[in-house]
């Protein structure tokens, strides 16, 4: 252990490199004009190639509007002594796109090393490139120890995580089920803290609704001939925040925050001068409950308060799921838990916090096959936004931590 951990260290440069390499190759969907991750795929498949796994193929999505008419997803793995059991490491290779260029300090697809030598900038170096990088040193680290680990390591790079994994994982379980083994553990490094304390077990069931108020368009002069579909869908927007919030109150120190949450969000435009009264409102509503909550439950009180609107103003009410998603938890005894609560006390010198989330991650999915995973990493948690940022001490430690769950699961 001393010695691989010796030569993590030494892997600084390689995670640099790696880093540098996949930033200036954008990964974005092209469902929002990106070309999609052919080329971080390309890169990433040479790098894995100088790795002597024992398996190592794809299992692409086609897609017309992505470059190569593809979406790549990339599976290796490398045995251990018991070849029936992996430890996947799962990441994907997408990135949202850099957002208002003015707010970045930097070239957001052209990775910007700080004068401490060790953080990092650039849209993706987080969100999920790091664990792309501490999956192939996990790898590179094992393979050249010279010993077999006591089960297999699996690395699966994925597409189409951030628009919603129809290309990616959501392919993988339609079209290659047999991957998965029914003993295999999940590390999933898409959401942790600074110290690496926290080890994410558990997920708020996602529900994402479009509500559509109709009424009948006026002249703002003129009310009295119309409906107005605004003034309906604002007062519905109030009695669902403060209807579903107040039904769905059970709290839950797990979480963080400690209640299931019901937040608005976007807004369609409606009419395009000031002087209509609109015939058509359109909202969403994003939802995060707790698994003890059916999404039964929530539709069926968000029919009664719909209801009591369209009474009140004499308007129509319709909605919609636009995202459903819903997990069981990773049991708190189970060995993979216990594992990982080793190691980040001997690896990060930190006592670790179970908790659970209201974001999504590849965990969802795999709970649901009745797997265990258990979702954790060293990172400043800034996704999505300008200026995203990590640090290659951050992996080095993320992978030494990999290892010593691999090396140490009873």
């Amino acid at each position: 252990m001393e010695k691989m951990f010796n030569n993590i260290s030494k892997m600084k440069g390689y995670a640099l490199e790696l880093q540098k390499n996949m930033t200036c190759r954008p990964a974005i969907s092209p469902k929002v004009g990106g070309k999609g991750e052919y080329q971080k795929a390309l890169y990433l498949e040479g790098e894995l190639n100088k790795i002597k796994f024992d398996e190592l193929f794809h299992v692409d999505a086609p897609d017309d509007t992505a470059e190569g008419n593809i979406r790549p997803n990339i599976i290796a793995k490398y045995y251990g002594q018991d070849k029936s059991k992996t430890l996947w490491l799962m990441a994907h290779m997408d990135v949202v796109a850099a957002g208002d260029l003015s707010l970045w300090k930097t070239n957001p697809f052209e990775l910007t090393l700080d004068k401490d030598k060790d953080t990092i900038y650039g849209r993706g170096v987080e969100d999920n490139q790091q664990a792309v990088v501490a999956a192939i040193l996990t790898a590179k680290t094992i393979a050249e120890s010279g010993k077999r680990p006591p089960i297999n390591l699996g690395i699966m790079l994925l597409s189409d995580e951030e628009e919603g994994n129809e290309y990616g994982l959501e392919y993988l379980l339609k079209e290659r089920p047999d991957i998965f083994g029914k003993d295999d553990l999940f590390i999933i490094q898409d959401c942790g803290d600074p110290e690496g304390r926290e080890i994410e077990i558990a997920e708020k069931s996602t529900l994402w609704f479009k509500f559509t108020v109709t009424g009948k368009q006026c002249h703002a002069s003129i009310p009295n001939l119309g409906r107005n579909a605004a003034e309906a869908a604002a007062n519905l927007a109030v009695r669902l925040t403060e209807g579903l919030r107040n039904k769905f109150n059970k709290q839950d120190p797990l979480f963080s925050p400690d209640v299931s949450t019901f937040e608005l969000t976007k807004k369609e435009a409606n009419v395009p001068i000031v002087n209509i009264i609109p015939g058509t409102d359109v909202f969403y509503m994003d939802c995060r409950i707790f698994p003890c909550y059916s999404k039964e439950e929530v539709m069926e009180e968000i029919e009664k308060i719909a209801d009591t609107v369209e009474n009140d103003f004499k308007v129509k009410v319709t909605f919609e799921k636009v995202m459903n998603i819903s997990s069981k938890a990773t049991p708190q005894d189970s060995p993979l838990v216990k594992a990982y609560a080793e190691a980040v006390r001997a690896v990060n010198k930190v006592e670790p916090k179970i908790i659970g989330v209201g974001g999504g991650t590849f965990a969802a999915d795999i709970r649901n096959l009745g797997l265990p995973a258990v979702v954790g990493s060293k990172i400043y948690s800034n996704p999505h936004g300008p200026n995203e940022r990590t640090r290659l001490s951050f992996v080095l430690d993320d992978v030494k931590l990999i290892v010593y769950v691999l090396t140490h699961l009873k």
